[in-house]
């Protein structure tokens, strides 16, 4: 997600699943090639794994350039981006709108590839704009799936390209998951994982009943502790006996090692502050956050501080 899953939301992340992929934040191919620090964008923690990259763009040579680049840093998988709607990445003539050019896409994932070292995956949606017909969807499929990609992420809205912001987008367009249920069915070949709209494990488990995999998205950001479920309930681990308080005093060492590589703890508490939904004293701790984690001398004694306002029953 944009402006979300940067490396301390999934160093976090991790701590709560240890079997879950993560996905980094679309990358656009520009800021990989044309920026002077494409570690900025690229490195991630060993303790990440699984992590997958996703991109954004729609240029042939230059997806092709950046999954060379990303086999130096050993992600497990690589993503094209076809479902963001936002005007900025239309306006570069890639995300959602590339679903009207299932060839191009085709052509770009065949390039990705023809230079990747792990599997290639396409995230999209069911179609754009008014586009109502399920054909236009297996069409894209097909098309995409000539390139030899077998995993589709398909979160099951359409696009609007005009009219929507991104977050209406997430939130006003019909969900159809029987969309997504009938392409498994009739490509029972293709891994197809589903997304949009899902927010409990119980929902994810009615969801595999049909499809190969669950995306979960926004549902994380609100509340992250969804994720100490997962090994779990989905991949049948044993139970995590670890309270929130203790995952978030987890978090301690490493926030403490980035902030002496000069990493500003706003941008690591940020992803902490909704690990208490509906918790006595969740308040508290979030507003202690807010108001001193963007003070330049902000430490990791801020987020002990936070967890003060806790009351001791949250803490167990």
């Amino acid at each position: 997600m944009l402006d979300v899953t940067d490396r301390h939301a999934r160093y976090f992340y991790r701590a709560l699943s240890k079997h879950s992929l993560l996905y980094t934040e679309m990358i656009t191919t520009g800021a990989i090639l044309n920026g002077n620090d494409p570690e900025r964008f690229l490195a991630f923690n060993d303790t990440e794994h699984p992590v997958a990259l996703q991109l954004g763009g729609s240029d042939p040579n230059d997806l092709s350039q950046c999954t060379r680049i990303a086999n130096n840093y050993g992600y497990d998988e690589v993503n094209l981006n076809i479902g963001c709607p936002s005007p900025r990445v239309q306006s570069g003539s890639f995300g959602a709108c590339l679903m009207a050019e299932p060839e191009l896409v085709r052509d770009c994932i065949q390039a990705m590839r023809d230079n990747s070292d792990v599997p290639v995956t396409v995230k999209c949606r069911l179609g754009i704009d008014d586009q109502e017909d399920f054909e236009s969807l297996l069409n894209f499929i097909d098309t995409v799936a000539l390139s030899g990609c077998t995993h589709f992420i398909i979160h099951a809205r359409n696009a609007w390209l005009q009219g929507l912001s991104p977050k209406e987008n997430r939130d006003i367009p019909p969900l159809r998951y029987e969309w997504v249920y009938r392409a498994k069915a009739l490509r029972p070949e293709l891994t197809i994982v589903i997304n949009g709209g899902i927010n409990t494990i119980d929902m994810c488990l009615e969801h595999l009943e049909h499809v190969d995999g669950v995306m979960l998205g926004r549902a994380i950001q609100r509340n992250p502790m969804l994720l100490t479920q997962v090994d779990h309930r989905l991949f049948g681990t044993p139970q995590s006996a670890t309270t929130p308080h203790e995952h978030i005093m987890s978090m301690i060492p490493y926030i403490d090692q980035e902030l002496s590589r000069g990493t500003r703890l706003q941008h690591i508490s940020r992803h902490l502050v909704t690990a208490f939904q509906g918790v006595p004293g969740a308040k508290q701790f979030r507003r202690h956050i807010s108001e001193h984690a963007h003070l330049e001398s902000a430490g990791s004694q801020v987020v002990l501080d936070a967890l003060d306002q806790l009351t001791p029953a949250a803490c167990r």
